[in-house]
This record gives C-alpha cells, structure tokens and sequence, in this order.
C-alpha cells in the first residue's frame, strides 16, 4: 500500500481548532499506534470503526467524467474533526486511520498520453492499482471485526470495498463465504459492461468475480440507464432497483418504503452500505446533481439501512469540493461528515 499516508495523533490535531470548556472529536478519535504493523495495531484498538480516505478521480477519468473527487477527503475531515465529542458521539469509537493519495499516478497519466483514448486505457489500466491497495486495507480493517468508514474518490472504489470486505470477514468467521451484498443510493446503477475498470462498472466487476450476492440500488434516474443494463437488471434475480420515478414522481413507494424495500431484499447476510453523491440534489459532484434526493433524505438512508441491515462497511463517494472544470463547492466536506457520523450513531443504536 504505496500510496496510504497513515496518521498520528498530531497529524490528527493539526487539523483539529481546539477551544477553552469544548472538547472536539479530534481531542479523542483513535489513531494507529504502530504504522508498521496494522494488522496488530486494529488488533488492539477499542475503536469499531476505522475512517479512511481515497483521493483519487482515476475511476471517473476512466470513464470519461470530471475530475475533482480528490478534493473532498482533506475537507472532510477538518470538519469531522471539528464537530463537537458529546453524549451524541463521544468520538473514542472512531480511529482516523488516514489516506491514500495516487496523484503521482494521475500526474503521469497526464503527463504522458498522447491522445484521449491513450489517456482512457491508462486510466482503466490505473484502476487496478487502486482497487489493489484499498481492497487489502479493507480487508486488514475487516478481518479485524472492524467496520470501514471509506471516504473519497468514485464509486470505481466499491469494487474493493466489496471484495476487501468479503474477504475479510470471511476470513474473521462472520460469514460462510466471501461473498457480501450491497444497497446503492445512486441516480446510476454502476453496473456497466466489463469494459476495463471505471466508476461505473464496481458492481458488475464485483459480482462477475463473486464477491458481490445481491445487489440493490434506490433512486435510480430512468434517464441515466442504458437499455442493456435495464436488462440485465429486471432479468437477473440477485440485482433490484427501485427508480426515483417511481418514488417521487409515481409515488408507488415513499422513500422509507423503498429503503425497506432494499434492508429486506438484502439483510440474508452483511451489506456494504453505499451512498453515491450524485443522488443529492446540489451536491456537487464530478456528474452533478440536477435532481435527486435532499440532503436530509441522504441522512435518512443512511441511517435507516444501518439501523435495519447487517452492515460490512459504508462507503461515501463521488463528492468534491472543487471540480476540474472550475466548479466549488465548500460544504460538500461537512455534509459527508455529517452522513458518516449519522452512520456510527445508528450502528451504536442498533448496535449489531
């Protein structure tokens, strides 16, 4: 894991504003104490949920999107860190692990492809490397009985959060096979043909190698899915999906009920808990978010599918604070703090 960047408890101070009679997360988040052996280090923590960020746009590049999912992870945390440790959310419970930064990678991928389709095979070449190195931590935070908060980066980094979780808590005995489901709040289904690695193909990958059961996604956009995928979806027993259509316009199923809908369909067995942030309206994303669900709606699912699945891992992705072609947006950092916390609050209220 060239590329992981892991923190100390100063690293984690740095970016923590301390004041007089208030304590902040930063004061008491977790870090890891031996960074040459992590496999111990987890080992030994009382924290149940490791926080690490992706910075990386290698998967959007892939797939011919915008650049700018690395911007999110460093404002994310300042914000984390920054929220207030109360009866609420102590902050104990949380060790901040730390990063992975490829911009070497995307730095020679620029530097060096001659046309667009040179720079298109690089990038889905590239992916591979990524999903390497975050699939081995996942499964060290796994095997670990510890559950990955995974920040940053596209949703390309499903696939090894999927694979990295299956395998590890296979291997720590919580389930009989490697092999996990996962429920998407997503305006797309990620379920591209195996055209080389991207964000938009983690799950189809995830399940063609069989670490990935079922699959559902909420809110899918009927005008952002190809015909062959549809397909491949309403004929395949293990994929559902439940439109933002058909919630919102057709109002066939509020959004709890399609949630629910989701928890029943997978709750055999641990579920990644996925959130792509081009579901949100006004989130700004590489794809951007013209429709789409509220902000308060993102918080609901997230703490209805943690409270109501067996959850393996969360993952958070697509979110940027500034885009490459020149679009800011400054909260985008706090509105994922947000979505995590509300994450390890439900699980300590369900407490599976």
């Amino acid at each position: 894991m060239q590329h992981l960047t892991i923190y100390s408890k100063q690293d984690v101070l740095q970016h923590t504003k301390t004041r007089r009679f208030e304590t902040k997360l930063g004061e008491c988040v977790q870090v890891i104490k031996n960074p040459a052996d992590l496999d111990d280090s987890l080992q030994q923590t009382s924290a149940r949920y490791v926080v690490v960020g992706v910075a990386e746009s290698i998967g959007v590049r892939a797939n011919l999107g915008v650049g700018g999912a690395e911007t999110l992870w460093q404002h994310f945390l300042s914000s984390l860190l920054n929220f207030q440790s109360n009866d609420f959310l102590e902050g104990g419970e949380i060790l901040v692990l730390g990063h992975f930064d490829f911009s070497d990678v995307a730095d020679l991928i620029e530097n060096s492809a001659q046309s667009l389709d040179e720079k298109t095979d690089a990038y889905r070449h590239a992916v591979n490397l990524v999903d390497d190195e975050v699939e081995q931590l996942v499964q060290i935070i796994t095997q670990n009985k510890k559950l990955p908060i995974i920040i940053g980066g596209g949703q390309n980094n499903a696939y090894a959060c999927i694979k990295g979780a299956a395998k590890g808590w296979f291997k720590n005995g919580a389930i009989p096979f490697a092999q996990i489901n996962a429920i998407n709040l997503d305006a797309y289904a990620d379920y591209r043909p195996l055209e080389g690695r991207h964000n938009g193909n983690a799950f189809r990958y995830a399940e063609e190698d069989g670490y990935l059961e079922k699959y559902c996604v909420i809110g899918l956009h009927e005008n952002q899915i190809q015909q062959n995928v549809w397909m491949d979806i309403v004929n395949n027993p293990f994929v559902d999906c439940i439109t933002f259509e058909d919630i919102f316009l057709h109002e066939k199923r509020t959004f709890e009920e399609a949630i629910s809908h989701a928890t029943d369909f997978t709750i055999d067995t641990l579920c990644g808990i996925e959130l792509d942030l081009c579901a949100v309206e006004g989130a700004l994303t590489c794809n951007g978010s013209a429709s789409g669900v509220s902000v308060n709606q993102a918080r609901q699912y997230i703490n209805l599918t943690a409270l109501d699945s067996q959850p393996a891992y969360l993952h958070i992705s697509e979110g940027a604070v500034q885009t490459n072609d020149g679009r800011v947006a400054t909260t985008t950092g706090q509105l994922v703090a947000y979505l995590a916390t509300d994450f390890v609050k439900a699980v300590q209220q369900g407490y599976h």
